[in-house]
């Protein structure tokens, strides 16, 4: 029971700090006891998780995003289309380690906005975080601005996105009508690289394949080639739009 000092009032006890990991107490390690002696191992748990938090910041991935996930997925009144995107992209969760070294290694949600292709990518590509893949967020408009207004570091910027394990972009071809030389010719350096090197992408886009083919072909059909396995194209109006939904 909590008693009150005179002239105050009862106050709850401070709680001791709560260790993150209950097998080195946060220590980053702990003692190893053997016919040798005494040794120190840094703790697995605790790398496991510090990779995981800078893979995280590495991301560009916003708070918004991090709650993004399977479970959180609106699922009432789904449709036929949206189910098949919501299947395939946790197949492909599910599967990534066993194909991410081949061909077919990409998954890509196409079609109409609203419908849920980013969070079901941001889905993807939380579950890849959490389980230690490295990975990029990169989103079409933002990012394209971001690399013309620092084109002394286009270099740098472009190689990153070409080589990191995971690359997921988001709303492709998204604003102009026709897409920029500018973006045309970036696009097609991070896309063949990742293509020749079997790096996986993930995309979500308002366009579908044949779309991509018209702006250029020889970056929508490595796209197809990539993703074929986890393609899904969500056609259709307003009833898909789950932002339009309460208002339709």
């Amino acid at each position: 029971m909590l008693k009150a000092e005179q002239g105050g009032s009862a106050t709850a006890p401070i709680s001791p700090h709560q260790p993150t990991c209950r097998i080195c107490n946060d220590e980053g390690g702990y003692i190893v006891k053997s016919e040798d002696g005494e040794r120190w191992r840094i703790c697995s748990d605790c790398q496991d998780r510090n990779k995981a938090a800078r893979i995280m910041k590495q991301s560009k991935i916003t708070e918004e995003f991090k709650s993004k996930l399977f479970k959180n997925f609106m699922q009432e009144g789904m449709s036929d289309q949206v189910y098949n995107a919501w299947k395939s992209a946790g197949t492909y969760a599910k599967k990534f380690a066993e194909i991410r070294s081949n061909r077919q290694n990409g998954m890509a949600l196409l079609g109409i906005p609203g419908s849920g292709k980013t969070h079901l990518c941001m889905a993807v590509c939380n579950h890849l975080i959490r389980n230690g893949e490295g990975l990029i967020y990169f989103p079409w408009v933002e990012g394209f601005n971001e690399l013309k207004a620092n084109l002394n570091e286009l270099e740098e910027r472009v190689g990153l996105l070409q080589r990191i394990p995971i690359l997921y972009i988001d709303d492709m071809w998204k604003g102009r009508k026709e897409p920029t030389d500018f973006q045309i010719e970036q696009t097609f350096a991070i896309i063949n690289y990742r293509y020749m090197n079997n790096l996986p992408i993930i995309i979500s886009s308002e366009f579908d394949i044949d779309a991509m083919c018209a702006f250029d072909m020889a970056i929508g059909s490595r796209i197809y080639e990539m993703c074929r396995d986890f393609c899904v194209v969500i056609e259709g109006g307003r009833e898909l739009n789950y932002r339009l939904r309460e208002e339709a």
